[in-house]
C-alpha cells in the first residue's frame, strides 16, 4: 500500500506541473521475478519514476516504452523473457529465469475512472477491495483493456464492464474479496477471450504502540518507512506527544481502559504494549483480550507475560487458545536484538511474518517457491479483438 500512497502522491504533483504521465504494472509472471503481480510504477514525460517493477533492471527499458505509450495515449503489453539466461539481447540484466509481463497505461487526467483515480479511492479509507485489469497475454499487439474497475469492502463498483463479460467476471472478483487473494484469470468465452489480473488489496497494518518512551522512537521510524499507519498511545501526557512522534498518524493520552474507544480496529490493527508499567500493560492487555486481533506483542521476559495471564484468569477472565497464539511475548523474532534500534527491527519482521502467515525462517531453508503461483492456470490461444471494456461510473 505504501507504493501505491506514493504513486498517487507523485501523480498529483505531476498533475501540478501538467506533466503527462504513464502507470507501469506487473499484471503477471512466469517463473522467478524481483517483482510480482502488482508491482507499479509512475513514470512522467521527463523520466521520473516513483515505484519499481523489478530490482532496477527494467525500469530503464520501461521508461523509453513508457514514453511511446504517452506519445501514441494507448496501453502497451510489454514482455521480458530470461528463461533461456539470455537477456542481454534484451538490453537488461534481469538474472531471474522468468518472463515477466508489464502493462503500460498512459494516465487520462480527465478521465474520472483512469487507473490512478481507481486506486486514489482505495487509500480514501481503510478498506479492501479488488482492482480489476485486463489485457491480451498471446497477442502484445492487439488492443490492451487495461485497468478496468474496483470493487470496494462495502461492495461499491466503481467503473463497469460490458455486461455479456461481467457476470462471471464479477463472480470472480467477489471470491477474491472473500478470500483476500490475487489471480490471474482467463475468460475463454468465444466473444470476450481476455486475461484478468484480479487483485487483491489490502489497507495498510495498523500498528499501535502502547507506550511513549524513548526506546520506542526507533520503532515509529520503521514502521513509518513500511508504510504502516502508526498510533503512540500512553497515560502519560508529557510523553505521549505530536512533537515527540511527528511521523505518527496519532498520538492519544488515555487510560488503559479507554483507549480502545478511541480507536477503528480491524483484522489488520497490531498492538504492542511497551509501557514499561506492569500495571498499564496488563490493564491494556485485559481490553485487547476482548477484541479480535491478529497480534498482540509483549515487551519484557516471559515470565512478566506469563505473571499477567495468570491474574487475569484469576480475575475470571477466560483466555482460549486462538487468544494465546496471538500473543506474542517476549516481543519480536529471535535475532540476538540488544539495542532498540535492533529491537524496532525484531518486532517489524515479527509482525510482517504474522500477517503474511509465513513462519519467518532461513529463505535459503525453503524447498517451494518464495511467492505462491497463481490460483488458476493460463491458457493458450485466446486471442481476439471482439472485446471491449466499457469504463462507465458507477458511484
Amino acid at each position: 500500500m505504501k507504493e501505491i500512497k506514493d504513486i498517487i502522491r507523485a501523480y498529483a504533483e505531476a498533475q501540478k506541473n501538467g506533466k503527462r504521465t504513464a502507470l507501469a504494472t506487473v499484471v503477471h509472471v512466469e517463473g522467478s521475478s524481483y517483482r510480482r503481480p502488482g508491482a507499479r510504477m509512475l513514470i512522467t514525460e521527463d523520466g521520473e519514476l516513483t515505484g519499481a517493477i523489478s530490482g532496477g533492471c527494467l525500469e530503464g527499458d520501461a521508461l523509453r516504452k513508457a514514453r511511446l505509450v504517452m506519445a501514441q495515449q494507448k496501453p502497451l503489453l510489454v514482455t521480458y523473457d530470461t528463461t533461456e539466461d539470455d537477456d542481454a539481447k534484451l538490453g537488461v540484466g534481469l538474472g531471474c529465469n522468468g518472463i515477466i509481463h508489464i502493462l503500460i497505461e498512459p494516465i487520462h487526467p480527465d478521465n474520472p475512472l483512469n487507473p490512478l483515480e481507481l486506486l486514489k479511492e482505495v487509500t480514501t479509507k481503510r478498506q479492501q477491495a479488488v482492482l480489476v485489469t485486463l489485457f491480451r497475454l498471446e497477442d502484445r499487439h492487439a488492443s490492451q483493456p487495461g485497468t478496468c474497475f474496483l470493487l470496494l469492502e462495502d461492495q461499491r463498483i466503481i467503473g463497469k464492464v460490458d455486461n455479456k463479460f461481467s457476470g462471471i467476471l464479477l463472480k470472480d472478483v467477489r471470491e477474491a474479496l472473500v478470500t483476500k487473494t490475487s489471480a490471474i484469470n482467463i475468460y475463454d468465452d468465444e466473444a470476450l477471450p481476455l486475461t484478468a489480473f484480479v487483485e487483491y488489496l489490502a489497507p495498510a497494518v495498523s500498528l499501535v504502540i502502547i507506550g511513549a518512551g524513548n526506546d520506542i522512537f526507533p520503532l515509529v521510524q520503521m514502521a513509518n518507512i513500511l508504510g504502516w499507519e502508526v498510533t503512540v498511545a500512553d497515560g502519560r501526557a508529557n510523553y505521549a506527544t505530536l512533537a515527540r512522534f511527528p511521523t505518527a498518524q496519532k498520538v492519544l493520552v488515555a487510560k488503559a481502559n479507554q483507549l480502545l474507544q478511541q480507536l477503528t480496529v480491524d483484522e489488520r490493527t497490531v498492538f504492542a504494549l511497551m509501557t514499561h508499567n506492569y500495571n498499564y500493560d496488563m490493564a491494556m492487555l485485559r481490553e485487547l483480550l476482548k477484541i479480535n486481533i491478529p497480534y498482540i506483542g509483549s515487551l519484557g521476559p516471559k515470565k512478566k507475560l506469563e505473571r499477567m495471564l495468570e491474574e487475569l484468569t484469576a480475575e475470571g477472565l477466560e483466555i482460549t487458545a486462538e487468544q494465546h497464539d496471538k500473543i506474542y511475548g517476549p516481543v519480536g523474532l529471535d535475532l540476538g536484538a540488544e539495542t532498540s534500534e535492533e529491537i524496532a527491527i525484531s518486532i517489524v519482521a515479527e509482525i510482517k511474518a504474522v500477517m503474511a502467515r509465513k513462519p519467518a525462517g532461513f529463505l535459503r531453508d525453503n524447498n517451494v517457491p518464495i511467492h505462491a503461483r497463481p490460483t488458476k492456470a493460463l491458457k493458450e490461444n485466446l486471442i481476439s479483438d471482439k472485446a471491449i471494456c466499457e469504463i462507465r461510473a458507477n458511484l
